[in-house]
């Protein structure tokens, strides 16, 4: 396998990735290593994970990381009603209860979360998304890099559960704080680049085929004008692709100044950002996107 077959399989997939990323993937994929990808939010990070499990075929597991989440929400938990059930039943039909009691952690009553799921392995193996780590605790990154170091987890009351074929692992940060190095030297690391403009109008046009070429090259152009702004949250491409689909909606084939501040909210989600470019001019932004499309 090559970075251009990745790229390929990527792109059938949904996804236009660069050289940089794809070589990244690659080697994820044959290194059987986890994959940190780290950029702004909205440069399409999470679209990577689901576009592989989309081409290779391995089911998608998505973490979605918080504070506080702990080995209930990401690794598994105990059906306590189901426990609480079959002591019941086993009450009534007058058995035995410490039979009853030496059952309950059986792994019928087991609810398994993500990060075991992963561990099932399979062909082709799961793609494990371990979505915004960067909004989790000291504590779970620490167990985080234990699970990626050796993909197994330890069930006090069943033993060690230890994948036979690893799942391919994506991470994903937005870099509201700093991720531990252990991590990071446990991962494959790639910083994800907001698209050039080029590209980021193919991937208008891949995910929004009704936006015609004109349009998508005009939007493409005022989001990247955007972006210079320095905006409180600059547009993502998932906000491009958004704002294109809604223009093309509204019957729209190109950029004016009037259909930009009515369609404002799909790409800018902040009053203080809508702002600076109001200040900065609806009728300069139009300019300049028009000029920049060609």
């Amino acid at each position: 396998m090559t970075p251009e077959d990745v790229t390929n399989g990527l792109t059938e997939a949904g996804y236009l990735a660069d050289e940089g990323l794809a070589t990244a993937v690659l080697l994820a994929l044959t290194l059987h290593r986890p994959l940190l990808l780290e950029g702004e939010a909205g440069v399409g990070k999470t679209e990577v994970a689901k576009a592989l499990s989309r081409w290779t075929g391995g089911a998608l597991l998505r973490l979605q990381c918080y504070e506080g989440i702990d080995l209930a929400q990401a690794v598994y938990e105990w059906d306590y009603s189901r426990q609480l059930l079959h002591l019941r039943a086993a009450e009534a039909r007058g058995d035995d209860l410490g039979a009853a009691e030496d059952e309950l952690y059986a792994e019928r009553f087991l609810v398994r979360r993500p990060l075991l799921l992963a561990l099932r392995g399979g062909e082709p193996p799961p793609v494990l998304l371990i979505d915004e780590v960067d909004r989790a605790d000291d504590e779970f990154e620490a167990f985080l890099l234990e699970f990626l170091s050796e993909y197994a987890v330890t069930i006090p009351e069943l033993g060690t559960v230890t994948a036979t074929v690893p799942p391919v692992v994506v991470l994903t940060s937005n870099r509201t704080r700093d991720v531990h190095d252990a991590l990071k030297r446990r991962c494959l690391y790639h910083w994800v680049e907001h698209p050039d403009f080029e590209r980021e109008v193919a991937i208008v046009r891949l995910r929004a085929p009704l936006v015609g070429v004109r349009l998508a090259r005009q939007v493409a152009a005022a989001v990247e004008a955007m972006r210079d702004l320095e905006l409180y949250k600059p547009p993502g491409v998932a906000e491009t692709i958004d704002w294109a689909t809604a223009l093309a909606t509204l019957g729209r084939t190109e950029l004016d100044e009037r259909v930009l501040a009515a369609t404002m909210g799909t790409v800018l989600k902040y009053r203080e950002d809508a702002e600076r470019v109001r200040a900065f001019g609806h009728a300069g932004l139009v300019s300049a996107a028009l000029a920049r499309s060609g």
